[in-house]
């Protein structure tokens, strides 16, 4: 079978990317390294929040179909790279996978191939990482072969914005590919925006998660001196977003997690470093603000107890939500994790619940889970319980009502007595 497009990676990006691509007629090629995913798309199985299994099957009718077979690249026009970029030891992107699906490519390159990176990655990794491998069998990138950065914009559980309607930035080696590229992506997403070039469109994935990134630790930090000069910060956002203009409400957080936030920042800054020899400093400080709010959750489930002649070493604390952001699964980073290990380092009996999570992993053995069944029992009999994401599962005022002490970091529980909120 010829594919209209080949998409490595069938995570968070690369399904729904490969759904609207289906969608509009195109033949799919869903590749993975992994054998369990590629065998539960091919029997119409899901393994992300925002794809039903009705969504996979109606994908299949339309020609999707998965593969872990890399010579099967060969057969596709265009091939997308939707592979995880994570953090190395050193503090830099690891470009393990890049490479990996790169080296795949590369062994199947033929002439009029449109080749995107969408992995997020430090600035000038298209030309100088991808390029040359590609090149190096002796086509031409912008010549023989096309070769393009789009950067992922998916916001997993996200119930307004997808693949379709997110505009796409675009950005290619020479204003040729940038063209077959935003010619490629016009297809089936509504918007495509075009930058001068690969390094613009790897730039613009950094700012955007940079300035999310500096506002929340900005946030975070007034959620600390609010709180000990009495100020309901809840309150002063929502007086401050009334502004129509020159305002963006961010919110307090028990930290931040998925794959955006907390890694994508530090490949800018690592760039920075590693290329002109100096920090960036506005990241280095979000980041340090941002790592602390689980001790900062810690410390003030610590005082709540106090407050109830209770030590927390000893006591029970109840965990509500452990993945990284509201209504999805996804545990990437979750804040939840180093806030558990912190809570058992100080003596804590620690509990946890969440209506999506069959396994909470990194904290699994020295957890309870709490069934759906015993939730309320559970709250009840905790010593304190911490609403660390807000589920729709969650009726959040009764559940504070059943509780000995409740701590909000979603700031949506209504005062009261045996109730704070962050």
């Amino acid at each position: 079978m010829t594919a209209d497009v080949a998409i490595i990676g069938q995570g968070y990006v690369g399904l729904p990317l490969a759904k609207e691509a289906t969608a509009v007629g195109l033949k799919v090629l869903g590749y993975d390294v992994s054998q369990r995913v590629v065998d539960g798309l091919n029997a119409g199985k899901s393994h992300v929040d925002d794809l039903s299994d009705q969504d996979i099957a109606t994908m299949i009718e339309g020609g999707f179909r998965a593969t872990t077979d890399p010579s099967e690249l060969g057969q596709a026009k265009t091939i997308v790279i939707c592979v995880p970029t994570p953090l190395s030891e050193d503090g830099g992107p690891d470009l393990g996978p890049v490479n990996s699906a790169v080296a795949a490519i590369a062994e199947n390159l033929r002439p009029g191939m449109l080749i995107i990176l969408e992995s997020t990655t430090y600035p000038g990794t298209t030309d100088e990482v991808v390029r040359p491998v590609l090149e190096a069998g002796g086509l031409k990138a912008g010549e023989d072969f096309f070769l393009a950065f789009s950067p992922e914009r998916i916001d997993p559980g996200n119930e307004k914005y997808g693949a379709k309607n997110t505009p796409k930035v675009v950005g290619g080696h020479t204003p040729v590919d940038t063209e077959k590229a935003a010619e490629f992506y016009g297809q089936f997403v509504d918007t495509v925006v075009r930058t001068k070039g690969t390094r613009e469109a790897e730039t613009a994935k950094l700012l955007e998660n940079t300035y999310r990134h500096i506002n929340i630790a900005l946030v975070n930090e007034m959620a600390r001196f609010c709180h000990d000069l009495d100020i309901d910060l809840w309150d002063v956002i929502e007086a401050a977003k009334t502004k129509p203009f020159g305002f963006q409400a961010f919110y307090p957080g028990p930290g931040v997690g998925g794959h955006c936030i907390p890694i994508d920042p530090n490949y800018l800054s690592y760039n920075v470093r590693a290329k002109l020899g100096y920090p960036f400093r506005f990241v280095e400080l979000a980041q340090e603000i941002n790592a602390t709010m689980p001790a900062y959750v810690v410390q003030r489930a610590q005082n709540l107890l106090n407050e109830t002649s209770k030590a927390l070493k000893g006591s029970t604390v109840l965990l509500l939500g452990v993945t990284y952001k509201p209504n999805i699964a996804d545990q990437r980073e979750s804040p939840a994790v180093p806030l558990a290990q912190q809570l058992i380092a100080k003596g804590a009996e620690v509990q946890f619940h969440d209506p999506r999570v069959e396994e909470w992993f990194g904290v699994a053995d020295a957890a309870q889970k709490i069934g759906d069944a015993d939730l309320e029992r559970a709250i009840s009999e905790a010593d304190i319980t911490i609403l660390v994401q807000k589920h729709r599962e969650y009726d959040i005022d009764a559940l504070a009502g059943l509780s000995q002490a409740f701590l909000d970091t979603s700031g949506k529980a209504q005062d009261g007595d045996k109730v704070e909120r962050l």
